[in-house]
């Protein structure tokens, strides 16, 4: 069984790259999820400004994170946690293209008329909230899924 406290994965896993994804993650999910039921519940949206600029952050991270962490494990092979990371990713994707879409939307309206309430395209918030979920069950799943694998292999 393969110990996750030492060894190249241990390291891996508290990389200062890997940490401040999880942290810009962290906050970008707690603010998205005070957005979607703020501006539900009472039609505002608090902290917008936050979000977008940690999503700015979280997309140059990501995008390097990927990067480095594709070179490591490429070729994709069949497997759950390759399976499930690749869905991750494709969820993160859609979810980073879509919030910067909506980030340069209210860049350009708060710019204009900065007291004016700024209005979104709805399919493009649906895309980007359902999103936000799918990444969240994804990115758990395909950790969870790397996790298990390293824990049962043999050293």
């Amino acid at each position: 069984m393969a110990d996750l406290r030492s060894g190249p994965a241990a390291a891996r896993l508290r990389s200062p790259l890997l940490l401040a994804l999880w942290g810009l993650l962290a906050v970008e999910v707690g603010g998205g999820l005070l957005l979607f039921f703020a501006r539900l519940a009472w039609g505002v949206t608090p902290g917008i400004a936050l979000h977008v600029a940690a999503g700015l952050a979280l997309t140059v991270l990501y995008a390097l994170y990927q990067w480095r962490h594709w070179l490591r494990v490429a070729p994709l092979r069949p497997g759950l946690d390759q399976t499930l990371g690749l869905i991750a990713a494709a969820s993160m994707a859609l979810t980073l293209l879509s919030g910067l879409w909506l980030g340069s939307i209210w860049w350009q309206r708060t710019l204009a008329a900065p007291a004016a309430t700024v209005h979104y395209p709805a399919l493009l918030v649906a895309i980007h909230n359902i999103g936000n979920m799918l990444v969240i069950a994804f990115l758990g799943a395909h950790l969870g899924a790397v996790l298990t694998r390293h824990r049962t292999r043999e050293p």
